[in-house]
């Protein structure tokens, strides 16, 4: 479809160039308008229809500087090329600062319309760019609100899952509980305690993305003290009284976090079912930062490894806690100088896939 021909109107008292100049420029297509002074310029463009003005300086009434600033206060004004027969560069300065697109002095030869279509046009190519760039702004800020609104409603609904799946987890953790607590059999309630800690590591990484400002990562030194509660609530709890925690805020991935609760879970109840034969004693895990270096340690100060292995023992723990460290990139030692058991799980805060990991008995 052919663009309908620009609307030019020229504000000028002098009839006779008014003519001259709608001749000119109705030979380069232009649909011309004529106004007398700046008081009927400014109310025609306050009509709408007119895609560029020429603009006379020296008119009775309002001049052409005073003409200007009017049209610069209608919305949408059209841009304005300012004509004077005057040589003095301020005006131009003052015009173009008020607001002028160009600035053109005339005569009331030939050369003079020539000037102004190259001026008008020029004139009419800058303000379709410029209307271009504002239309492209407004999209994009409209894609980048439509962005935002999208992914506060990604994060609204990962809360809400992650809260739904936590307290699927919990109320499953719950049952296994009660389950232990109703058995008699001594092995019995151990398995039940041992997957009520498995499904607990799992629920509360769901629970801390619930409630973090965050939900892509999880605040170890939180969730690392809410998992303990939860095991010194467990059928196991009066033989973890002396349970204890320290460490670093380190923010990690919920994945590993997971993988990080799941080997605390299984060293911890280990560390219950073995270090002290007689009854309870001091268990420490302590989890510090260094750089991207991040060193967990579960600490007791019982009986050691001298103790023949439980013929009962399935293995499972010790599978869990292996694929747990491959998850992690994670070298896991145990302390040979110190008197209890003392175990290490040392990992990348940033994950590097490359490093391979190793994982030794001590």
């Amino acid at each position: 479809m052919t663009a309908p021909a620009p609307t030019i109107l020229y504000i000028e008292d002098d009839a006779g160039l008014a003519r001259l100049v709608e001749r000119g420029l109705k030979k380069h297509g232009f649909v011309f308008e004529h106004a007398a002074d700046g008081a009927s310029g400014i109310a025609r463009i306050a009509r709408g229809g007119i895609d560029v003005v020429a603009l006379d300086q020296h008119m009775p009434g309002l001049d052409g500087l005073e003409t200007l600033d009017r049209i610069q206060k209608i919305p949408n004004a059209p841009p304005v090329v300012f004509v004077t027969a005057s040589q003095d560069s301020q005006i131009a300065v003052t015009a173009l600062k008020a607001g002028a697109s160009d600035y053109l002095v005339k005569d009331t030869h030939g050369d003079f319309v020539t000037l102004l279509h190259v001026a008008v046009t020029g004139a009419l190519d800058r303000a379709r760019l410029l209307a271009a760039r504002d239309e492209a702004e407004a999209e994009i800020r409209a894609a980048r609100d439509r962005f935002e609104a999208l992914a506060a409603e990604r994060e609204m609904l990962l809360r809400e899952v992650n809260h739904r799946v936590g307290n699927s987890l919990q109320i499953i953790a719950s049952l296994l509980n009660l389950q232990a607590n109703s058995s008699h059999d001594e092995d019995v309630k151990a398995a039940l305690t041992n997957a009520m800690g498995r499904v607990t590591a799992v629920s509360q990484v769901h629970r801390r993305l619930y409630t973090s400002h965050d939900v892509q990562t999880v605040l170890l030194n939180q969730y690392l003290e809410a998992l303990l509660e939860d095991l010194r609530r467990s059928t196991e709890g009066n033989r973890m009284s002396q349970l204890t925690l320290k460490s670093d805020p380190v923010e990690i991935d919920p994945d590993r976090a997971v993988a990080l609760g799941m080997m605390i879970n299984e060293l911890v109840m280990n560390a219950v079912k073995y270090a002290y034969p007689d009854g309870s004693g001091p268990i420490h895990i302590a989890l510090k930062q260094s750089g991207n270096d991040v060193e967990l340690s579960i600490t007791d100060n019982g009986v050691g490894f001298q103790t023949k292995a439980d013929p009962r023992s399935t293995g499972l723990g010790q599978r869990i806690v292996s694929a747990m460290a491959t998850k992690l990139d994670a070298v896991l030692t145990r302390d040979p100088t110190h008197a209890g058991t003392r175990i290490v799980i040392r990992f990348a805060l940033v994950h590097a896939p490359e490093v391979r990991q190793a994982v030794s008995a001590g």
